[in-house]
């Protein structure tokens, strides 16, 4: 390998445009076609919904944005609690509260670090109670307005329990696949399972359209009503008459067109994302105190970013140790997120626990999972790693 090659960074997850991308983007310029009207836009909805086994796909100018509408449409009102996951990015916990809801936040389960659907279990069976029809907290009083499930890194939750628990207690059930499109759980796609689900297509997700988010649901009056709070609630398509205060969550048809683009490279951007995975699972195999992340007998991961749990003792270093050490050799890296209870800007929210969640944030790292990796850039990760371990 040449110095030069050498000296580029390995960045954790770039997007890969290698397809029709120039040709559709090209296409909104030349037609002028290129804010949130366009027949990208529709066609991109559609091949999302017939992907996932949908009818209804509305989309949206990024995933928290879809979060944030699925909740209203699921009917979650102000003052409300959503059953959430702390082990995720932040935005699902930012959505609720957009919505004028408070998160409770549910613990990792160890072995497939998805929400511990026992201690959701727990939470709704021994901490709530029905009221006129309803499910209320009794401590806090608040009524609970939805199950918000994360499927985190490409992986699926367990979803059967969870959805059994929603039918038992009469909670509709947001699906957050924003990390995960793709992936499925016993044969069904994630965002089919429950009644509303949202995906994002932020620059590092396994397709992307630089920014974008999509809400997908078998309900019709659903997808319409989410449809119309992403267009300022217009109600009369001339006059410019409104019903209600909405938002400007339109996707562009510039981002649809990248979407559409980057859509038919989907088998072959998951296929570059389970042989990364595998380099890395070999890798682990290899080197005491390296744990890769699992993939549950009844889910198939898209590995959206590949992880290791470090420990300390047997690797010679910790999780942050190694991060500096690939730095240095212009590898990056990031540390699992923080768990969302832990975060200042839900202070407050109640947190049910087993301390899986807060274990994997310390021992946690996310390794280069760009699906344009080369099997040289990994094997330069790998060296790295190798030679950082005591």
């Amino acid at each position: 390998m040449s110095s030069e090659k050498k000296s580029q960074p390995i960045l954790l997850c770039e997007p890969f445009l290698e397809g029709n991308e120039w040709l559709y983007l090209k296409e909104c310029l030349d037609t002028k076609w290129v804010s949130s009207a366009g027949k990208f836009v529709s066609r991109f909805e559609s091949k999302i919904a017939e992907y996932v086994g949908v009818e209804h796909a509305v989309a949206a100018v990024n995933g928290t944005a879809a979060l944030h509408m699925a909740l209203l449409v699921a009917g979650v009102e102000p003052g409300d609690e959503v059953v959430t996951s702390t082990l995720t990015f932040i935005a699902p916990a930012n959505a609720i509260r957009h919505a004028g809801a408070t998160p409770v936040f549910i613990d990792a389960d160890p072995l497939t670090w998805q929400m511990d659907a026992n201690l959701a279990a727990g939470f709704l069976s021994e901490r709530c109670e029905k009221r006129g029809g309803r499910l209320y907290n009794r401590n806090t009083g608040r009524r609970i307005g939805a199950l918000l499930p994360v499927h985190i890194l490409g992986h699926p939750v367990d979803m059967d329990p969870l959805l059994e628990l929603a039918r038992d207690f009469e909670l509709p059930v947001v699906e957050d696949a924003c990390e995960s499109f793709g992936a499925s759980y016993k044969g069904r796609n994630v965002g089919a399972m429950g009644d509303i689900a949202c995906f994002s297509f932020n620059g590092n997700k396994l397709i992307t359209c630089g920014g974008g988010g999509m809400i997908v649901t078998g309900d019709g009056d659903w997808a319409a009503r989410a449809r119309h709070l992403s267009t300022q609630a217009r109600s009369e398509p001339i006059e410019y008459i409104h019903d209600q205060v909405a938002y400007n969550y339109r996707l562009t048809n510039i981002q649809a067109a990248l979407g559409c683009a980057q859509f038919e490279q989907l088998d072959h951007l998951i296929v570059a994302k389970r042989r990364i995975a595998e380099a890395y699972r070999r890798m682990c195999r290899q080197l005491p105190g390296l744990t890769y992340m699992p993939e549950a007998p009844w889910a198939e991961c898209v590995f959206w970013l590949s992880t290791v749990v470090v420990d300390p003792g047997a690797f010679g270093m910790d999780s942050r140790g190694l991060l500096a050490c690939l730095a240095e050799k212009k590898i990056e890296a990031r540390p699992m997120w923080q768990p969302i209870h832990r975060s200042a800007a839900h202070r407050g929210a109640l947190f049910v626990d087993t301390g899986a969640a807060d274990h994997l944030h310390s021992h946690g790292l996310f390794l280069p999972s760009s699906c344009g990796l080369t099997p040289k850039d990994q094997e330069r990760v790998t060296a790295a790693i190798s030679a950082a371990a005591g």
